[in-house]
């Protein structure tokens, strides 16, 4: 007979335990770790939480995040394929978007997108990885 969670015994790591899943993280793979600094702590705004390597001179391994946005970067082959895409649900994409535009970030000049789904506002990185915030309803002009 299949036991509620609640009612199992917990502490042993032989006891099965209930799935839970966390949030997701996805991970990007990069090519020079000034670029992805340059891109997601100076231009997007993002935290450098925390860096690993296996010694020195390996590939960095990093996350980075900016409120509920965390994302893992990568150097090591064969962790990403570059030019994914991440999808963030956000509100204020019209306020995110001014913020870059005032940014002298001569790489970028995204535009905003507003169709059926909402306002979105997409962001390619160094490595050809799109970051795609968009928030639903958004109303409003392309711009």
């Amino acid at each position: 007979m299949l036991q509620a969670a609640a009612e199992r015994p917990t502490g042993s790591p032989d006891t099965p335990q209930p799935v839970v899943l966390q949030r997701p993280v996805p991970v990007f793979r990069i090519f020079d770790v000034a670029k992805a600094k340059d891109f997601y702590v100076g231009y997007l705004g993002c935290a450098l939480d925390w860096e690993h390597r296996f010694a020195p001179g390996t590939p960095l391994y990093t996350q980075v995040s900016r409120g509920a946005l965390v994302l893992h970067l990568s150097e090591h082959h064969g962790d990403a394929t570059p030019g994914s895409t991440v999808y963030t649900e956000l509100t204020g994409v019209r306020a995110l978007h001014a913020e870059l535009a005032a940014k002298d970030y001569p790489y970028q000049r995204p535009g905003l997108e507003t169709d059926e789904f909402g306002t979105s506002l997409t962001l390619t990185d160094p490595f050809g990885n799109r970051l795609r915030f968009n928030e639903r309803g958004g109303g409003g002009e392309s711009g």
